[in-house]
């Protein structure tokens, strides 16, 4: 099944099994969503579920966030993840925090699903990463699956959690196809994947890196070193565990993200195995990240700006040196 057919099957699942999970967002009607993930759900569940919204994110995530609150569960869907900045007061102050504020009497179970990341010529404006802004914010979760199965699986319990879920979706992994269980199928969140298993340096990394990232190790195995790829999956809520194990048995630490090295999220795992491991560590961790720059539109700088698969084997062997 290819990515967005697994995510499209997920929302008519759980669509089925709870009439109190509803969809909104630009164009998710008729054409069935930018990148297809709707495609069929209007005919089956109609046009009071399968919401058409004008273009205004901070109007479509302030309905959810009221629809939430009142009993729904709705399912947000933005087209690029560089326009949720339009939405960040209801996300940030609304969703995130009513939980919270109100003492655990209001719940707001709601999923924003939307993509972001670069390869497909978006330019500056639908190409940015900014997982890191989300996982800033106390009372937010963040998911980014690299697999079909791992998408079913994790929209599934995304929806069904009591608190507001960011799912972010790559947009070059829509058409990576993979097998993927048929009828239920749940991923819990906070749970990374060991993707490969290896020996010689730590590997952690998540969404389209992973894809990168395995081939890397397949090109490194062929010189005789064994790289362990960790998928986190989610990175709110965070497996610690599974990444100080795995940095305990390799004792070398490589962090693989697209979105802008600064403030990215691979410093804060880097910074928790600094801290909850240093004395395993045979080198010091490193992070390979995307460059302070917007993306650009050509396609040979586009590739130029973020992480390739050589450049993950050139850092591996500096960290093995």
């Amino acid at each position: 099944m290819f990515y967005n057919e697994a995510l499209g099957d997920a929302l008519r699942l759980e669509m089925e099994r709870d009439p109190r999970v509803i969809v909104l967002g630009e164009d998710i009607a008729e054409h069935g969503g930018a990148f297809q993930v709707t495609a069929g759900l209007l005919d089956k569940f109609g046009p009071t579920r399968i919401r058409q919204t004008p273009i205004s994110e901070l109007g479509i995530v302030g309905a959810a966030v009221g629809a939430a609150l009142t009993g729904l569960r709705p399912v947000v869907e933005l087209m690029y993840v560089d326009f949720s900045g339009l939405a960040m007061d209801q996300l940030v102050n609304q969703a995130a925090q009513n939980r919270f504020m109100f003492g655990g009497q209001a719940r707001v179970p709601m999923v924003m699903r939307t993509q972001g990341g670069s390869g497909r010529g978006n330019a500056a404006q639908h190409s940015k990463s900014l997982e890191a802004w989300f996982t800033h914010v106390a009372g937010l979760k963040v998911v980014m699956p690299s697999t079909p199965a791992d998408a079913k699986g994790l929209l599934t319990t995304a929806i069904r959690d009591d608190d507001p879920v960011i799912f972010l979706e790559h947009k070059l992994l829509y058409r990576t196809k993979g097998q993927v269980p048929t009828g239920e199928h749940l991923v819990p969140l906070g749970e990374a994947d060991v993707k490969r298993a290896g020996t010689d340096l730590t590997i952690v990394t998540w969404s389209r890196e992973v894809l990168f990232s395995l081939e890397a190790a397949e090109n490194l195995a062929a010189d005789g070193i064994e790289a362990e790829v960790i998928d986190l999956r989610s990175l709110v809520p965070l497996d610690r565990d599974a990444v100080l194990a795995s940095v305990r048995r390799t004792h070398r630490l490589l962090v693989v993200h697209e979105a802008i090295k600064r403030g990215g999220y691979g410093g804060e795992i880097a910074a928790m195995v600094a801290e909850d491991a240093f004395d395993d560590l045979d080198a010091p961790p490193r992070r390979l990240a995307g460059l302070e720059t917007p993306i650009p539109y050509a396609q040979h700088l586009e590739k130029s700006v973020v992480p390739q698969v050589n450049d993950i084997i050139r850092v591996a062997k500096e960290l093995l040196a």
